[in-house]
């Protein structure tokens, strides 16, 4: 075994001296001795003060809430409505319309088409009646799908934060709209069906369905559609939406409202209890006050 070297040796004896010295300079001040093998560790302020990273994926996962969820498919179930309307118009215009179900095939003045003479222009202008009045039900429809689908995109943008840093009227906003929304989805399905049933029930859409079935045209009728059918059927789904939607913004305003109240009611606590601290000790603020160099 070979044995440590002088140097070594010497330095290590210092050392013990040392401590020697510091701990006998400890005990005449009257502080107990120090040990540094028991102090933990220092480190750096800026090694222990890390930066926190904002992910990327934070906006996404407070967008994807289920309130977030439920609001991104009514906006998905509103252009559902809109492509709805706009097909049940197209097919209902007949095959004089641009944009027919059977354009693709052939028009009425094209020479396939199976109308000829009088018959011709009595189908042209049936058309022409028939999609005048279904006009009012075609704009109103895609006005009003267009709308909600628009405001409820805008909520599921601004809803990019946790849901106690959202402003209050922002939730309430969101609240109402939801609610609004299912019942006016609702009163629009029922008056969209009404309007359909009623315009054709007229004589317009009977004679009309008379020369197109002398032709074989028996599909082009004067019952609800399957694009009307459609278009009820996306709305009440969208209405359901909103619905559950309002449910869980109200349940979302109620929590947040409870959290802001017990971080009111803790934040009081803290203020009583550092005003407490600080009349039982009425000198320290002047003490330090006078120890502190000018």
């Amino acid at each position: 075994m070979s044995q440590p070297s002088r140097p070594h040796r010497g330095q290590r004896e210092r050392n013990g001296d040392h401590r020697e010295q510091r701990a006998r300079r400890d005990q005449h001040n009257g502080r107990p001795p120090s040990d540094r093998s028991s102090q933990p560790p220092y480190y750096p302020k800026m090694a222990r003060e890390a930066p926190r990273e904002n992910p990327e994926g934070s906006k996404c996962t407070h967008i994807c809430s289920r309130r977030g969820i439920v609001l991104i498919c009514a906006v998905l179930t509103n252009a559902l409505v809109l492509i709805c309307v706009v097909a049940a118009q197209m097919v209902m215009s007949g095959m004089s319309a641009m944009g027919g179900l059977s354009a693709g095939s052939f028009s009425i003045n094209s020479a396939y088409s199976p109308f000829e003479g009088t018959e011709l222009q009595q189908v042209r202008d049936l058309d022409m009646q028939y999609s005048q009045m279904r006009s009012p039900g075609i704009y109103g429809g895609v006005a009003f799908s267009l709308t909600m689908g628009v405001i409820s995109l805008l909520f599921v943008v601004s809803g990019n934060r946790p849901a106690h840093l959202l402003s209050p009227k922002l939730l309430a906003g969101q609240f109402f709209f939801q609610l609004v929304g299912a019942v006016a989805y609702v009163v629009a399905v029922g008056l969209y069906l009404h309007f359909v049933i009623k315009v054709n029930a007229t004589d317009v859409c009977q004679q009309r369905a008379r020369l197109y079935a002398r032709q074989g045209y028996t599909w082009m009728n004067c019952d609800v559609g399957g694009a009307d059918a459609a278009v009820a059927l996306f709305g009440l789904i969208t209405a359901i939406l909103y619905g559950i939607g309002c449910v869980l913004t109200g349940q979302t305003i109620r929590r947040v409202r409870s959290y802001r109240q017990e971080r009111e009611r803790y934040e009081a606590t803290r203020r009583n209890q550092g005003d407490g601290h600080r009349s039982a000790n009425p000198q320290r603020a002047p003490l330090r006050s006078d120890t502190t160099p000018v």
